[in-house]
């Protein structure tokens, strides 16, 4: 750079940052696939720590509420990682505010893997863990939306910018588990190894995240403080108050009652072989709902534009089969169980996320994406709400109070559809 000090000329501007969005960039239609190996690691920490509930509370002594505690606790993080982070890559880009969610999580993996009897370190380390899932789930899904469309990718389908992020996502939780299921399984230190797996990948993901070009242009970004971008006036909108926030609890609180309540439930049946049977039923859960997620157009195509509906009628189906799986105890009939909630699951997050980025502006995207997310994770809290009540109700009996709420959540979505088709706004 020259310092010297011109006297007649005015002074060249400041060079652009490399994570720029060149004005014509060349059209790349696989470009987004170098975003997939962060967005597959940082939803792998998210969930790799779900088949190691029943190992904690065995070779660490943890009660029940506290194993459920500590899945949910990484909610601390997702939230600020979903709400904050998303509101500073609308000013910033994309792309460093993911390279800071890389780090987060590998940081909590270090925590993890270092605080197997230390409570409040694992809380921590969960809470990192869920920074960095949020950081995926907001800003890596609002990145990979725009580098599958115009200019980077121009012969996507329309469903290509949601499903494809949650196609990813869905991978890196299932797979992520069901590796760190057969680590705790069968390799020594099971409350070591499996994080140490998981930081060295996530370290090696960065190469490819550095290839991965900026997607928001510098005239679309947000000019007011990130925390002023903490409101989304998006959410505002009808079809995300009255559709997408009835509906969203239940993406995550789907495949909680899955791989979290079930495996409890059969754990007097399978004794020691509980840690992989979780890891098996969260790979056969969320792979069932990885692989209908392609399915979302063509169900909204039959449908109407009403897959949300679909999803929430498997919804209902699943956890009716899950009421019947806690007083059978049946290790194969909750496999079946897994796989109802898993297509619930799978369907309910596509078909929601493509409201979302419907009715989101270029500026507020990811803070609404965000906030999207935000509400799934409520449904996360379940596991934990269930095991507190455990003194009071058996999981046979709550999970007939959460079928009925499933109900009512199914009935106001449906009215919601019924008002847009009226209106002429279905889609």
């Amino acid at each position: 750079m020259n310092l010297a000090t011109p006297t007649i000329t005015a002074p060249k501007p400041a060079a652009e940052p490399t994570t720029t969005l060149p004005r014509n960039p060349a059209p790349n239609p696989k470009v987004w696939m170098n975003l997939v190996p962060a967005m597959f690691l940082l939803a792998w920490g998210g969930n790799h720590f779900t088949p190691l509930l029943h190992m904690y509370e065995h070779l660490g002594n943890y009660q029940p509420w506290q194993a459920n505690f500590l899945l949910c606790t990484y909610v601390l993080g997702l939230v600020p990682g979903l709400l904050v982070a998303s509101a500073m890559s609308d000013q910033h880009g994309r792309k460093p505010v993911m390279f800071g969610g890389m780090l987060m999580a590998i940081i909590g993996s270090v925590m993890l893997a270092l605080g197997f009897h230390t409570f409040w370190l694992l809380c921590v380390g969960r809470a990192f863990a869920g920074f960095g899932v949020g950081i995926a789930m907001s800003v890596g899904t609002s990145w990979m939306k725009e580098l599958s469309s115009a200019p980077f990718d121009l012969h996507s389908t329309a469903s290509a910018g949601a499903r494809r992020p949650a196609m990813t996502l869905t991978a890196g939780f299932g797979i992520g588990a069901g590796v760190t299921g057969a680590l705790a399984q069968w390799a020594p230190h099971p409350g070591l190894y499996p994080y140490l797996v998981h930081l060295v990948l996530s370290a090696a993901s960065m190469y490819f995240l550095f290839k991965t070009p900026e997607s928001l242009l510098r005239e679309n970004r947000s000019t007011t403080s990130w925390w002023r971008d903490l409101a989304v006036p998006s959410a505002a909108h009808r079809t995300f108050v009255r559709l997408i926030m009835p509906a969203a609890p239940w993406v995550f609180g789907a495949a909680g009652v899955a791989y979290a309540i079930m495996p409890a439930v059969v754990q007097p049946v399978l004794g020691d072989y509980t840690t992989i049977f979780a890891a098996a039923l969260t790979i056969v859960t969320l792979g069932t709902g990885a692989a209908i997620q392609s399915l979302v157009p063509r169900i909204n195509q039959a449908t109407g534009g009403k897959a949300l509906v679909v999803g929430m009628i498997a919804l209902v189906i699943g956890v009716c089969l899950a009421v019947w799986a806690s007083a059978l105890a049946s290790p194969v009939f909750v496999m079946f169980v897994g796989m109802f909630l898993g297509a619930a699951y799978g369907i309910t997050i596509v078909s929601a996320l493509l409201h979302v980025q419907r009715i989101a502006t270029p500026s507020d995207l990811a803070g609404l994406t965000g906030v999207y997310y935000s509400l799934t994770y409520v449904g996360f809290l379940l596991p934990t709400i269930l095991a507190l009540l455990l003194p009071v109700f058996s999981y046979t009996q709550s999970l007939m109070g959460v079928a009925v709420l499933c109900v009512f959540s199914l009935i106001a979505v449906a009215r919601e559809y019924s008002h847009m088709g009226k209106v002429g706004q279905a889609v």
